[in-house]
């Protein structure tokens, strides 16, 4: 965004900002009522708008939380999705019923990669969902994705991540910058997870600031590593196949913080040549696919790399070039005590 498009803007972020502290006041008086799901809730949100790492960490949570014979389910809006005022049940824990468009990316892509683990439901009234799911799921155990400003689900343990790499966009508020909500509003959270936390000295840097606008609340750190290559779901491996890092390849994606994912692909050792950015969420066509194969081959790219969130709205295309999924697995540090303090937080045993 340029200076003069924030100048323009920064009005209408102070009443955004007096809006959302009216809210959260009216909700902390009872004029606004809070609602119980029937099970323990764990929110996991953030105060910037997308590309924080959020995705993965429900879905790390998700499965540790499985591990513990939880029966979970994954509340979600679903954003991007063909109708956001219906209920989609993408996912019962073990059969999937959606597509992307139906569903939204990410709520398909939890769905896939939770398969057996955790059930995933796309419903704006979450509320409702909830009710849904413990009656006829028998859920016993909520994930309330995307959860710090929906105020209308009580929550037992509150989950912010911060993006190490893009904590807070440019300080200011929407629409004038990415912010949500102000620093401040830290101290709400039960802990905070520090994502892509790889620098060093960035992180400790945030890690210190995090520290002071939370008043002290618990800070773990996260990264991301690459967790191999695969074909997109409608492919065979291309000729590249089992020496991909050897040849030139090109990179696009349609996330929240796509130089991340460019700077992965190149810590991995791949040889990139071309990179291309669409917006988040992003649905592609088959003249923008084509586009970018003939971009790509022109700058001697010999395969495509891209997200697991991209890829599952790219099955109905056809490609000319082999195009690969890079899969990434999140770690935590500390995890033992990660997990614990949820845990303790809804009601399970201390683990031996």
């Amino acid at each position: 965004m340029n200076r003069a498009a924030i100048v323009t803007l920064t009005p209408l972020s102070g009443l955004y900002g007096l809006a959302m502290k009216a809210r959260r006041a009216l909700y902390g008086r009872g004029l606004f009522r809070v609602h119980k799901a029937g099970a323990p809730v764990i929110s996991v949100g953030n105060i910037t708008t997308g590309g924080t790492g959020k995705t993965p960490l429900v879905e790390w949570i998700a499965r540790a939380l499985a591990r513990r014979q939880a029966r979970v389910c994954i509340l979600t809006r679903g954003y991007g999705r063909r109708h956001p005022r219906s209920r989609v049940i993408v996912s019962n824990g073990s059969e999937i019923f959606s597509d992307a468009r139906e569903a939204g990316d990410e709520p398909l892509l939890l769905a896939e990669r939770l398969k057996g683990e955790a059930a995933v439901i796309c419903d704006a009234d979450r509320v409702a969902a909830a009710r849904w799911a413990t009656e006829n799921l028998g859920t016993n155990l909520f994930i309330l994705d995307a959860g710090f400003q929906h105020l209308r689900l009580a929550r037992d343990y509150n989950i912010i991540a911060v993006d190490a790499t893009n904590p807070w966009g440019n300080r200011r508020l929407l629409p004038a910058g990415h912010l949500r909500e102000s620093g401040d509003q830290l101290v709400r959270a039960d802990c905070i997870v520090i994502t892509r936390a790889d620098d060093v000295a960035q992180t400790e840097k945030l890690r210190s600031e995090i520290d002071r606008l939370s008043k002290g609340r618990p800070v773990f750190l996260s990264r991301m590593r690459m967790d191999g290559s695969r074909p997109i779901s409608n492919l065979k491996a291309g000729a590249a196949g089992e020496n991909l890092k050897s040849v030139p390849v090109a990179a696009f994606c349609g996330v929240g913080n796509p130089e991340s994912f460019f700077a992965q692909i190149r810590c991995d050792d791949y040889k990139l040549c071309h990179t291309q950015v669409f917006p988040d969420h992003h649905y592609f066509t088959q003249e923008e696919l084509n586009a970018l194969i003939s971009q790509s081959s022109e700058r001697g790219a010999a395969a495509l790399l891209t997200t697991a969130k991209d890829e599952v709205k790219l099955r109905s295309l056809k490609f000319e070039m082999p195009c690969y999924v890079v899969d990434v697995a999140l770690e935590i540090e500390n995890e033992g005590k990660f997990l614990g303090l949820i845990d303790e937080a809804i009601g399970i045993p201390p683990q031996t």
